[in-house]
């Protein structure tokens, strides 16, 4: 079985509604439970509401410090964000680990979209396959670890991040291909990748080999590489 509980990635759940930028969906659904003991260094969990939107306050006007992105018209099928957001704390260092990793749009020709899709489905389900799940905590000793799987095996970004350097390998445009992390269906913390397709984004995901529109997921994206400039992230997106 595969063990989620350790993909954590100092995720806060917060929103800001500031110089036209769009609370985003998660804070809008009073159901969702936000795990904050990797931001807060405490060992319990905020429920969203009157008593959680006071506790991240102090997150979300940090978080205007760092930006906004102006809100605007949703395009149908893309994940739409309106905060500029620091990367995961673990990921902080993963530009000068793996510099494909933040590579920008490639100059190569890009294989066909028929193409591109056969090869997200094939590599996912390839990686799926091959690499044997282990959380950072057993093999790393730390809650979080972002590197590219071990011969041990690997935790979910780590997939990510192997799915990601295979298909820029195999001629993906970098500026496609984006580390995102979400809250998974039981809302646990978890890492994913995201292609961004000329119909929308999809995602490839250790969990399955299906590949999904985000919009199907039904995860809550938290933050995501921007696709302008993978070197910094973006979240608060906006509702499907």
């Amino acid at each position: 079985m595969v063990d989620f509980a350790c993909c954590g990635f100092g995720l806060c759940c917060m929103g800001l509604h500031h110089q036209g930028a769009v609370t985003p969906y998660f804070l809008k659904h009073t159901a969702l439970v936000c795990d904050v003991r990797r931001v807060m260094g405490l060992e319990m969990t905020f429920q969203t509401s009157n008593i959680w939107q006071a506790a991240c306050a102090v997150v979300v006007v940090l978080t205007a410090v760092i930006g906004t992105v102006p809100a605007s018209a949703t395009t149908a099928g893309y994940l739409e964000p309106t905060l500029h957001m620091d990367p995961p704390k673990a990921a902080r260092e993963l530009c000068a680990q793996y510099d494909w990793a933040c590579a920008g749009q490639g100059g190569s020709v890009a294989p066909s979209s028929e193409t591109e899709r056969a090869l997200i489905t094939e590599v996912n389900r390839r990686v799926n396959t091959s690499v044997r799940a282990v959380s950072d905590r057993r093999q790393y000793g730390h809650v979080d670890y972002w590197t590219l799987p071990s011969k041990a095996g690997g935790d979910c970004e780590d997939y990510a991040l192997l799915k990601k350097k295979e298909l820029i390998r195999l001629g993906l445009d970098p500026a496609k291909l984006l580390l995102a992390t979400v809250l998974d269906h039981s809302r646990t913390p978890h890492a994913v990748l995201i292609y961004r397709s000329d119909a929308g984004d999809l995602v490839l995901d250790n969990q399955t080999d299906k590949i999904i529109d985000w919009r199907e997921s039904g995860y809550i994206f938290l933050r995501m590489q921007n696709p302008s400039d993978p070197r910094v992230w973006v979240g608060g997106f906006q509702p499907r």
